[in-house]
């Protein structure tokens, strides 16, 4: 058997699979002069010994595939060097995608890899099969040339998502499937608007309908979405459509047929409060499996949530709450602490917020601001959550009332700040944002 001209390892991990099934079910259906074969690496060490494997058997070109967000980038950067340690040469390029890769691409080449993927990665890597992983002119990429100088390519073409496929049939690797991207709501804290542009291109119900029947016809039971706003589906403005919401769902709720589940506004979504209706959550309820929705506060200080960008009220969240309840959910409140600009007065309503919410019988979901790289909040500090604000959490935790990884996040917080300042922009400095009221 001939060598492959190219062997593609994915450095696969549980965290990024998604990414990384997308890419596979568009390149399953592209038709290349190129042959290929796809590796997966789920260790550091695995990966290593497929590069090594691909090179002993002729392979003329290797390509590395990362995607990572960016509070993983440090420890990938770790990864790396680690598998470069154990095998390298000359004909294999590392090449990092995904949000932090596109937000800081050149922050991404100065920690290791070859090449950085900005923005939608499914023609990219369509490209670069074709060219047989020659990185040169393919637009949607940065890196360095023979004299070290940084190129940057145009961005990739932005195509409908119906045209590629949502996971991989012939790779056998499935996932929540996207039905919407991109986001009307640019909150300034957020990285999706600004990586797929502010404004919603969603899946067509036929192109759903095909995922679903094909994951029934695999045995498959639990139909997922992913999106960044769930009852935004069909819409291009930011009110919900719920005649398009029912749409899908009915669709979704027929083909998976009657052993199977749909679960929408869930993890891994949420619901905008002010999109939560009584007519909503009933739509929910009668063609959906979950009894829990995930609703996205942010702040219980209207002064912070205009800073940010939200879109909505403190009261619009406590009306979602009192409904959702009513309507028989269980409610997971997502908020975020430490946002820029916040004082104590700020925090003190959050922290009252949330145990009005708790005592009506929702979850609080804390996180920790973090300053994401390709947000306008990118040079913003990173969240300081003040001991007495962690003992009121605390003890809310230790009720049942609130859970979430906001103590990790604080750490990752203070690790991209460092990250950020060692790649400043011109111009710019890290201070204390003010707040505007209302």
């Amino acid at each position: 058997m001939d060598a492959p001209a190219l062997v593609l390892v994915l450095r696969y991990r549980k965290a990024v699979t998604y990414g990384f099934h997308v890419l596979l079910g568009a390149l399953e259906e592209h038709r290349t002069s190129t042959p290929y074969e796809v590796r997966f690496g789920e260790t550091p060490e695995a990966t290593a010994t497929h590069v090594r494997t691909a090179l002993d058997g002729g392979a003329q070109r290797v390509l590395v595939l990362w995607s990572f967000y960016s509070p993983d980038a440090e420890a990938m950067a770790g990864e790396l060097a680690l598998i470069r340690g154990l095998v390298d040469a000359p004909n294999v390029a590392h090449v990092a995608g995904g949000v932090h890769a596109t937000a800081e691409p050149v922050q991404t080449l100065d920690a290791g890899w070859d090449v950085a993927a900005v923005g939608e990665g499914e023609t990219t890597l369509l490209r670069l099969v074709d060219a047989a992983g020659d990185p040169t002119g393919i637009p949607g990429l940065a890196y360095r040339d023979a004299t070290g100088a940084i190129v940057r390519t145009r961005r990739p073409e932005r195509r409908p998502l119906d045209e590629f496929r949502g996971f991989s049939l012939r790779w056998h690797r499935f996932n929540a499937l996207e039905i919407t991207r991109g986001c009307v709501f640019s909150c300034r804290f957020c990285q999706t608007p600004f990586m797929f542009s502010a404004k919603f291109r969603h899946r067509s119900v036929a192109n759903v309908r095909w995922h679903v029947d094909a994951m029934r016809e695999r045995g498959l039971r639990d139909v997922r979405f992913i999106t960044p706003t769930a009852l935004s589906y069909g819409s291009q403005t930011d009110e919900a459509n719920l005649d398009a919401v029912e749409e899908l769902l009915a669709s979704c709720r027929e083909g998976i047929g009657p052993d199977g589940r749909v679960f929408f506004g869930s993890f891994p979504s949420e619901i905008r409060p002010e999109h939560i209706t009584r007519e909503a959550l009933r739509l929910v309820r009668k063609y959906c499996a979950n009894t829990n929705i995930i609703v996205g506060a942010q702040s219980g200080s209207d002064r912070i949530l205009d800073a940010a960008k939200r879109g909505h009220g403190v009261e619009e969240v406590r009306r979602a709450v009192r409904v959702g309840v009513e309507e028989g959910f269980r409610i997971n409140v997502d908020m975020i602490f430490g946002m820029p600009g916040e004082d104590r007065a700020d925090v003190e309503a959050s922290l009252g917020l949330a145990r009005e919410l708790a005592d009506l019988g929702a979850r609080i979901h804390a996180h920790t601001f973090m300053p994401l790289p390709g947000t306008p909040w990118r040079e913003a500090p990173p969240g300081d959550v003040a001991p007495e604000t962690i003992r009121e959490v605390d003890r809310l935790s230790q009720r049942g009332a609130l859970y979430g990884h906001w103590q990790k996040q604080r750490d990752h917080a203070v690790r991209l700040a460092a990250a950020a300042d060692a790649h400043p922009r011109p111009g710019r400095s890290r201070t204390i944002l003010p707040v505007v009221d209302r």
